[in-house]
């Protein structure tokens, strides 16, 4: 049975998070993120945090859905800990950074204030 693992809502978008999504890349932080993070960095508040993403679930950006392809050593940590996520659309079945999380290589969706990110586990 599917089951939401974790779920953040967006309180923050960086000026640059545009151009790094046409690059396939959002990159996400929590709202304890340095300053200087901010800029290129959707910024988010968790609501549950059970566990970070895995190979197999289902990333969710309010209606738009992608399957998790690879995860590097460090992205539940990251997650769990900073609220950071490399999230990248480049089809990989290999993370390139110990931080990343791929799912397919498909255009990410403009992410605004208020947006949900979730990520549900599947059987």
């Amino acid at each position: 049975m599917s089951e939401v693992v974790y779920s953040s809502t967006v309180t923050a978008v960086g000026e640059l998070v545009p151009e790094f999504a046409e690059q396939g890349v959002l990159v996400w932080f929590g709202e304890n993120a340095p300053i200087e993070l901010h800029e290129f960095s959707i910024i988010h508040r968790p609501e549950l945090a059970l566990r970070a993403p895995e190979v197999g679930d289902i990333i969710k950006i309010n209606e738009t859905t992608f399957n998790v392809l690879a995860v590097g050593s460090v992205s539940s940590e990251n997650l769990l800990n900073l609220g950071h996520l490399d999230l990248k659309a480049n089809g990989l079945n290999e993370p390139e950074m110990p931080g990343d999380v791929n799912v397919e290589a498909v255009p990410l969706p403009t992410v605004k204030i208020g947006d949900r990110f979730t990520v549900i586990s599947q059987p």
